[in-house]
């Protein structure tokens, strides 16, 4: 298992099914300041895949993703938000 040195935040998402999981972590990523990591730990078959696909469209940076026996491990650091296509706005 990979492990990231000292998450700043863990999220247990035991037992929840799509599309908690990744709402969750949607929710506990907005809490953290721009670099922290988030590490997430779900049960959900589909927790990789489906954020894999949320990732495609946020800022949050994927930094492993891996299945370790029947739970799924997510590290996520926290990107700057892009709100608008201007730089300088």
């Amino acid at each position: 298992m990979t492990t990231i040195a000292r998450p700043d935040c863990v999220l247990d998402c035991y037992g929840l099914v799509c599309p908690m999981p990744v709402r969750k972590t949607a929710e506990a990523i907005e809490k953290l300041v721009v670099g922290q990591v988030l590490h997430v730990i779900a049960t959900d078959d589909w927790f990789g895949p489906d954020l894999e696909s949320w990732l495609r469209h946020q800022p949050p940076q994927l930094l492993t993703l891996e299945r370790v026996g029947h739970e799924i491990h997510a590290y996520l650091r926290r990107g700057h938000l892009q709100h608008s296509a201007n730089p300088l706005q």
